[in-house]
């Protein structure tokens, strides 16, 4: 269906919207500057017709000649807009805008795919082109502006209302949240949106009013995962598999090329030149728990360019110092626990975060240990070797003890979730080490010259939540924090907090959760200013 008006009046673009609401179809025309009157502006723009678009629901095909990529998820969150314009070739990218509903605090989801990034996903084709658009809300009608921009500065516009079904959540959970303190319109706050890991199917997308904006089948656990541009990187936690899904919905899998590696666990980072994945390891029938980290291409899992056996560096380190290193390595045992990798672009190095032991920063080339952070209360300061290398904490801090979620801020410190529970795999006799009654967000500054780290801050919600495990808390550009308690409450709920840059409540979700299941891990993203552009 065609909508086109040769004469229009307001009237009659008003009736074309009305047409919008009503059928897959819709097109006008916009000027990057304007000097016309708005009624005069409205008359050029039916006038100048130049582009069809076909809603289709669901992710759905359903538009003749225009491109459908296959594995398009049945999702209310994403619809394509199927678009045609007879000067396609000069058309450089496609953008669209999601307004917030009314009430809403969050910013409106702003998404802008170059055309040379439609076209590596099969959504253009001769003067057609398909536009995926995620954010929506469901069981709404959704008001959506798309643009069409082109090399001269010109732009072409045309505004839908896409009217999207309620979600049917498959785990009861994250349609209900229980809304402690509603988003503060008067809170600063440096994101709008974020991602729940969930290890009850794919990653959830939220705003910072409680709305989830983005979930599609397909994936049984996401622990592990990340979210490169629009597609979720997403490692199996029974396989050496790692998945791709868009935010499309489309799916692809692909297998590490290693056969010692057996499964993903915990998280999934941005490295050097790719992504630093935890994985397990098996050789000769024993295994090898939570102590390996690889590296591997964002577009190409099986090429793993780097991996750090914790292992045989600990082993090789200690051995040569005079340490019996089999005291402390034990294979078949959870005796490391890794859970956060980063790459710390300030000294080319990775940092790994050990559950059961400390920080350890290690050189990205060699391997070699620059430093160790940790309790010194715990066994693995009962080695010369390992402790030539702690860093000593400024007197009042908080040493990280459990810690989870591994980040350096925008101030360029260590920053983590200091989840405050001891060692839980340690030799008989061996100390665990102190267990706290709290959790905190602490943040370090290091200095390596003196071997010394200081405790800037701690963010501890006055002493009153611990949650011992999983849990993670991130920083974004405005200092403003998204933290998440994994196991609060007894390990019942799962509560998403918003911190302005004063360390002030601007949000507080909660979910019921068994174990870390709900949210292990959840991170702030630009859904508002998402670039793709390959």
């Amino acid at each position: 269906m065609r909508a086109e008006f040769e004469n229009g009046s307001r009237d009659q673009l008003n009736a074309g919207n009305q047409i919008l609401s009503r059928a897959p179809v819709a097109c006008h025309r916009d000027k990057h500057s304007w000097k016309r009157s708005s009624v005069s502006r409205a008359r050029w723009l039916l006038r100048a017709i130049c582009l069809t678009a076909i809603l289709v629901p669901f992710g759905l095909s359903g538009c003749g000649a225009a491109p459908t990529p296959a594995q398009v998820s049945v999702s209310p969150f994403v619809q394509l807009v199927h678009l045609t314009d007879s000067d396609i070739s000069t058309v450089s990218a496609v953008d669209y805008t999601i307004a917030p509903k009314p009430g809403s605090v969050s910013k409106p989801v702003h998404v802008e795919y170059s055309m040379a990034a439609l076209a590596a996903r099969g959504y253009v084709a001769g003067n057609a082109l398909t536009v995926p658009v995620f954010g929506l809300y469901a069981g709404f009608d959704n008001q959506v502006t798309v643009e069409l921009k082109r090399g001269s500065g010109s732009a072409a516009s045309l505004q839908l209302t896409i009217t999207t079904p309620d979600y049917v959540d498959p785990t009861g959970i994250y349609s209900h949240p229980d809304i402690l303190t509603p988003r503060s319109p008067n809170g600063a706050l440096g994101f709008s949106f974020m991602y729940i890991k969930s290890a009850l199917g794919s990653p959830i997308i939220i705003d910072t009013d409680g709305e989830i904006r983005w979930a599609a089948p397909g994936i049984a656990n996401a622990t592990s995962s990340a979210l490169n541009g629009d597609e979720f990187i997403i490692g199996d936690p029974t396989t050496p598999t790692l998945y791709r899904l868009r935010l499309d919905g489309t799916i692809s899998d692909a297998e590490l090329p290693s056969s010692s590696f057996t499964d993903f666990h915990h998280n999934i980072e941005p490295g050097k030149s790719g992504f630093l994945g935890e994985v397990d390891a098996a050789s000769g029938g024993v295994k090898s728990l939570a102590s390996n980290i690889i590296e591997f291409q964002d577009s190409n899992v099986t090429s793993i360019q780097n991996h750090w056996d914790l292992a045989a560096i600990l082993t090789a380190y200690m051995s040569s110092q005079g340490d019996d290193a089999a005291a402390f390595v034990r294979p078949g045992i959870d005796w490391f626990h890794s859970n956060s990798a980063i790459y710390d672009p300030q000294d080319d190095s990775v940092i790994v975060s050990s559950r059961e032991n400390f920080v350890i920063k290690l050189d990205y080339k060699t391997g070699a240990i620059i430093w160790i952070l940790g309790d010194p209360t715990k066994y693995w300061f009962t080695f010369p070797s390992l402790r030539a290398k702690a860093l000593t904490l400024a007197p009042g801090g908080l040493y990280p003890i459990g810690q989870h979620a591994l980040s350096i801020n925008p101030e360029g410190e260590l920053m983590l979730f200091n989840d405050g529970l001891g060692s839980a795999n340690q030799p008989a006799g061996a100390s665990a080490g102190e267990t706290r009654t709290f959790s905190a967000v602490s943040a370090y500054s290091i200095d390596e010259k003196t071997m010394t780290a200081q405790n800037t801050w701690n963010y501890d919600a006055g002493q009153t939540i611990f949650s011992s495990i999983c849990s993670s808390a991130y920083e974004s550009p405005d200092k403003s924090i998204l933290v998440d308690y994994a196991v609060a409450d007894n390990f019942t709920h799962a509560l998403l907090v918003g911190l302005d840059p004063n360390h002030s409540v601007v949000f507080e979700f909660e979910y019921p959760t068994s174990s870390c299941n709900t949210s292990w891990n959840a991170q702030p993203i630009a859904l508002d200013d998402l670039k793709i552009d390959r």
